[in-house]
């Protein structure tokens, strides 16, 4: 997942990126942001894409910071959200070695630190500090790995969405896919997707300086994970994790 991955998919956002701020029927991240919210305080929201978070932020904040790594993306959230005149829109790649940016008093990041290249993690977790002043707040939001196992597990035991057709891979291929899942790293429509365990969140962001105030799962549908769920397939339902955490000022 590099710029010109995102790049090549940003005309067809909308349809293809799982959209997380419409299936969070609970409200939960609003409900977050809303509590960290002030007129008199700034919000990065990193790894914007096409800004679907923008029209919670903008009402929200003095001043919003959009930044994503596609400039399509950014192109296409301007047009998007004309009416915001409190939004600067800024290319930024978060995974980079160097990273010049504001800090802001609050930021968000919805499902952005997808990537599966460890480096480029590692990078990303230390631009979070970067971008947030300290006594500063933060909401991010991840995909689950316990979800991801949880919901193969159904797939391959109850046979959902032919499962057992799949076919399994060998060679090279077998052995970069196991590497791969003993870093949590598992494919998302044959993309390498970074998925994370509850502890080993709290573990980075603790690293990274921050104080760990709330990890919750974010829960959705089983439409979300398979094509035709069975009826009798109910709770517990596929999650994300959503963290709410707070820059240490010492």
């Amino acid at each position: 997942m590099d710029r010109k991955y995102w790049e090549t998919i940003a005309p067809k956002y909308e349809t293809e990126i799982f959209d997380v701020l419409r299936n969070d029927t609970s409200g939960s991240i609003v409900a977050a942001i809303e509590e960290m919210a002030s007129p008199d305080k700034t919000v990065i929201d990193i790894g914007c894409a096409v800004g679907k978070w923008l029209p919670v932020l903008a009402p929200r904040f003095k001043h919003v910071i959009a930044a994503d790594i596609s400039a399509k993306n950014l192109q296409i959230a301007k047009e998007k959200y004309p009416e915001y005149g409190n939004v600067e829109y800024s290319r930024m790649d978060f995974s980079a070695n160097e990273l010049t940016v504001t800090p802001c008093d609050t930021a968000i990041c919805i499902n952005a630190i997808l990537t599966g290249s460890l480096e480029k993690r590692i990078n990303f977790f230390q631009a979070l500090s970067l971008c947030i002043n300290a006594g500063g707040e933060l909401v991010l939001v991840v995909p689950s790995l316990e979800s991801k196992l949880y919901a193969n597990i159904i797939a391959d035991r109850w046979n959902v969405d032919d499962a057992e057709n799949d076919i399994l891979p060998v060679g090279k291929l077998a052995t970069q896919k196991i590497s791969n899942i003993r870093q949590g790293v598992t494919d998302i429509d044959n993309v390498p997707t970074k998925h994370y365990l509850k502890e080993e969140l709290e573990l980075l962001l603790t690293l990274e300086g921050f104080e760990v105030n709330l990890v919750k799962k974010i829960n959705y549908g089983w439409n979300t994970e398979f094509h035709k769920p069975p009826k009798w397939l109910k709770s517990p339902y596929p999650w994300d994790w959503m963290c709410t955490a707070r820059k240490k000022t010492s």
